[in-house]
This record gives structure tokens, C-alpha cells and sequence, in this order.
């Protein structure tokens, strides 16, 4: 079937920069989505549709592709495949597990899928794959679905190995069944083995860029995925995730200024698409970058903003939503040490134990640097509760997170109480801890990192030689970070290590 590139003429999506005055009537530009070729035994006349909707899907765009799955389903009532697609609308494969509703909805579309006679094989194989993931998911763990899927779509992979849809959709869940912990990334570069190849051939692939950049977000190997993160935007611009997505890179190089405009771009695009949970995504980004950037000010304003928002979408349907409004003012407030401002943060009603957590760590690492470390007992307390009600859930990842916060919360409450020793001891355990896992896409980075925060504390306690040690190694994981970059500078200083400040402070 002949290559269809997504560059349609509708008005259905706004362009990601707004219209200056002088071009306020002027027509929306074209659609761009990047090039897609996915044939199927659908009719022919929904083949453009069908293929508009999986650029759609490989740029995170899932509320707009179901709706396109949706219209090719009843354009072509016998068109299978577009159920497979509204199904994949409801697995979002790096972002949280599906909620009841989308476990519903993905479940109803692929039960009507297997419904139908599919003549292609290979058709088959893509709707048996996700239906794999929607099986039992009462009895069995999303992880574990996970797994299922990934090991359907490695079949179909092999099967088919000139099948670009089949190895990039493959490439997708080893990068999303790759374990945390796993300080090899052997699956996120089992994933980059198999995208390079398609990405040099099909340069305006929308899922082989996309999740390259995925592929390439850690410390480890972010550097191959600057050449990535610098095309997506121009292949996909259409999609606001797209815009976001290059900023990714940028914040684990440090390159805050190419965050800012990514997310800049990002939000503007997300918010005129009404897109609530791309819109804070961005923000949520955006804030961080300023914040590093020393721009703080304009950090302050972002979050400002929040209010103007109007209604957030429910913290427990949309775990995007949540964290992004929570972990926003949060950072402005930790950021800039303004305690007051800490202690007087609420979580939003209805929010995960592991997103309200973060309030509960701000609270109580703000009363102990404030001088009121019995103040911080109460909050120290809910931060136990929600790690036990994620332990208790299956929630091992974020449990280890909130963990991680408990850890820092009773170390800055020991330091304040003359315990040097054991709090030292705490946070190194939290900052090796956390060193050991990878983050999850939905955050550029902890509020603050534990190995920072080490190293603030071995500066409060004198222990600048220590410090400076473990400023630089934070440095090596988050660079560019301000709180790092200026602390190391202090502690250079003390130990008389001037050309190691002057290189430090150039850098802020």
C-alpha cells in the first residue's frame, strides 16, 4: 500500500504556536503527524484514516485516536483493526496502569475485534497481542500483563521482520516491561537496536523517533538521544506531546533553555487542544527548567497559573493530572528553600497515596529545616501510611519512592535534633537507593534529589570535603541542577578549591 503522509488540511487541531495579530484570520496550517504506512484488510477508503490514526497513537495522542479509531470503525463497520486501535487507546504503556474505565472500555473494543474473521494473520496477531493485556486483569497484575503483551508482540515481531508497525509497537513494550532497576537498560537498548535501523530508513516514522527518545532517557544514554529529541518535534508538531517529548533529553543533559521552548510549545499546543493532562505535563516540565535556570520568577508565574485552570480532572482517574499539580508548587517552594511556603501546601482531595506523599515530604522536611522538628511527626506518619497502603496494593515501584521520601523526611528531622551521624547515615541510604532505580517518565526528577540533599546536609554539618563529593555526583546524574551546581561551588570554596567553584558557578 502506498506510503500516506499525515499532512492533512483540518481544522480539528490547532497549530502548536499561536497566531500572531497579523495572521488571526489566516487558515490553521496543515496537520503534520509524521508518515505513517500500516496496511490492513479494512476498506480502502478508511486506509488514510486508519493510518492518521496510528500517528495519532505512537505520539501519545490517546483521547484524539480513539476518537479516529472510532470514526474508522463506523465508517468500515467490518474494519477489526480499528477496534485493536481504540483498544491500544486505553494502554498507555508508559504512563499508569489503566483505571477501571479504560480497562472497560480496552476490554469491550477487542472483545467486539475477535469478533469479526480477520483474513490476516498478521492482523490477528496485533489483536490477540493486546488482548493479552486485557485478559484477567482482575486476577493478574498490570506488570505482569506487561509482560504477556510484550512477549505476543516479540512473536509477531519475529514473524514479520520487515514490518515496521510490528517491530516499532514491539520496540514500545520492551521499553515499558524494562525493569527500574535494571542499571544495564538492556531492554531500553534491545528497543534502540531495533528502532535505529527503521528511524534511518523512515526518518519521519513518528513512533521510531519517539521512542527512541524513550529509549534513550537515562543518565547513561541520553547523549544518543539528542539527534532524536531535536527531529521529533519537526516530524510531529501537530501533537503536543511531540513538542514535549524532546525535553526528555534536554533535562537529563542539563540543556535548560531547549526545555523551556519545548514546553513552552507543548503547552500552548496542549491547551488549545483542550489536552488538561499535556497541558500540566508541560507546565510541570516548564517549571523545573525555570527553576534550574534561575529563572524564578517565571517558575513562580507557571505555577501561579494553576489556578486559572479551572477544574482539574479527577488526581484518582488521571494520575497525570495529579502529580503534575501537586509536584509543581511543591518544587517552586523546596526549590527555593522557602519553608513557609512548604508548610502551607495541601495535597488535592482525592489524590494517590504516592502523589500526596510528596505534600507530606515537603511538609516535614520544611518544619525540620525550619527548626521545628517535632512538628514534622505528624507528617512523617502519613508519608508511613501511604507507603504501607501502596505496599499493600502491589505497588512496588512507588512504594520504594515513597520510601525514599520517608527516608529524607526522618533524616532532616534527625539533623535538626544535633543527630549528625544517623542522619548522614539515612540519606546516603535514600540517595543510594534512589541512584539504583530509574525515574518513570511522568517527572523530569525527584523535587529535589537525595544525593543533593546529602550534600546540603554534609555542608550545613561542616563536612565540606564529603560535600563537594557528593555534589559532583549528583551532578553526573541530574546536570545542570542549580541546588547542585551552587552548593558544590560553596563547598569548593571552603576546601579551597577555586578552580573547581569558578567551573561550577560558570555553569549556573
Amino acid at each position: 500500500m502506498k506510503k500516506i503522509n499525515m499532512v492533512l488540511c483540518v481544522c480539528t487541531m490547532a497549530c502548536a504556536f499561536r497566531a500572531t495579530s497579523q495572521e488571526i484570520h489566516s487558515h490553521p496550517p496543515p496537520e503534520k503527524l509524521g508518515t505513517v504506512s500500516f496496511p490492513t484488510t479494512c476498506a480502502p477508503r478508511v486506509a488514510h484514516d486508519f493510518e492518521r490514526s496510528v500517528a495519532l497513537l505512537h505520539s501519545f495522542a490517546y483521547e484524539a485516536a480513539e476518537q479516529s479509531f472510532r470514526k474508522v470503525a463506523v465508517a468500515d463497520p467490518n474494519c477489526a483493526m480499528a477496534r485493536w486501535g481504540v483498544a491500544m487507546s486505553h494502554y498507555h504503556q508508559l504512563w499508569s496502569p489503566p483505571g477501571p474505565k479504560d480497562l472497560h472500555d480496552g476490554q469491550t473494543a477487542i472483545d467486539e475485534a475477535i469478533h469479526f474473521k480477520v483474513r490476516s494473520q498478521r492482523e490477528q496477531q496485533f489483536i490477540a497481542a493486546v488482548a493479552v493485556y486485557y485478559k484477567d486483569s482482575d486476577k493478574l497484575s498490570p506488570q505482569t500483563r506487561a509482560n504477556a503483551y510484550s512477549e505476543a508482540m516479540s512473536e509477531l515481531a519475529r514473524g514479520n521482520p520487515k514490518d515496521t508497525e510490528a517491530q516499532v509497537f514491539y520496540a514500545l513494550s520492551l521499553i515499558a516491561i524494562a525493569p527500574p532497576e535494571d542499571g544495564t537498560h538492556a531492554n531500553q537498548k534491545r528497543a534502540a537496536a531495533i528502532l535505529e535501523p527503521i528511524y534511518r530508513r523512515q526518518p519521519d516514522h513518528p513512533g521510531a523517533v519517539h521512542y527512541l527518545i524513550h529509549a534513550y532517557d537515562s543518565t547513561e544514554l541520553a547523549r544518543q538521544g539528542l539527534a532524536a529529541a531535536r527531529a521529533y518535534s519537526k516530524i510531529a508538531p501537530s501533537a503536543p506531546h511531540a513538542l514535549h517529548m524532546p525535553s526528555h533529553i534536554f533535562t537529563r543533559l542539563g540543556l535548560w533553555d531547549d526545555s523551556i521552548a519545548s514546553n513552552l510549545a507543548a503547552r500552548a499546543a496542549a491547551h488549545d487542544q483542550g489536552d488538561q493532562g499535556e497541558e500540566l505535563h508541560a507546565m510541570d516540565y516548564l517549571t523545573y527548567a525555570y527553576l534550574q535556570r534561575g529563572r524564578m520568577s517565571d517558575a513562580a508565574r507557571v505555577v501561579g497559573e494553576l489556578h486559572g485552570m479551572g477544574a482539574l480532572a479527577a488526581p484518582e482517574s488521571d494520575f497525570k493530572v495529579g502529580y503534575a499539580a501537586t509536584a509543581m508548587p511543591v518544587r517552586l517552594a523546596m526549590e527555593r528553600h522557602a519553608w513557609s511556603d512548604a508548610v502551607e501546601l495541601q495535597p488535592i482531595p482525592g489524590s494517590a497515596p504516592h502523589v500526596a506523599a510528596i505534600v507530606f515530604w515537603a511538609h516535614a522536611v520544611a518544619q525540620a529545616r525550619a527548626g521545628h522538628p517535632q512538628s514534622a511527626d505528624s507528617d512523617i506518619a502519613k508519608i508511613e501510611a501511604c507507603r504501607e497502603q501502596l505496599k499493600a496494593a502491589g505497588n512496588v515501584y512507588w512504594a520504594g519512592q515513597v520510601e525514599l521520601l520517608h527516608k529524607e523526611a526522618k533524616a532532616w528531622q534527625l539533623a535538626a535534633t544535633r543527630n549528625a551521624a544517623a542522619s548522614a547515615e539515612l540519606l546516603r541510604a535514600a540517595a543510594d537507593d534512589e541512584d539504583a532505580v530509574e525515574k518513570l517518565p511522568v517527572t523530569p526528577g525527584p523535587v529535589v534529589p537525595a544525593r543533593e540533599q546529602l550534600a546540603e546536609l554534609l555542608l550545613e554539618q561542616g563536612h565540606a570535603t564529603e560535600a563537594l563529593r557528593e555534589f559532583q555526583t549528583a551532578l553526573v546524574v541530574a546536570p545542570g541542577r542549580r541546588g547542585a551546581l551552587s552548593g558544590g561551588a560553596k563547598a569548593a570554596d571552603l576546601v579551597g578549591d577555586t578552580g573547581t567553584a569558578t567551573r561550577l558557578r560558570s555553569k549556573l
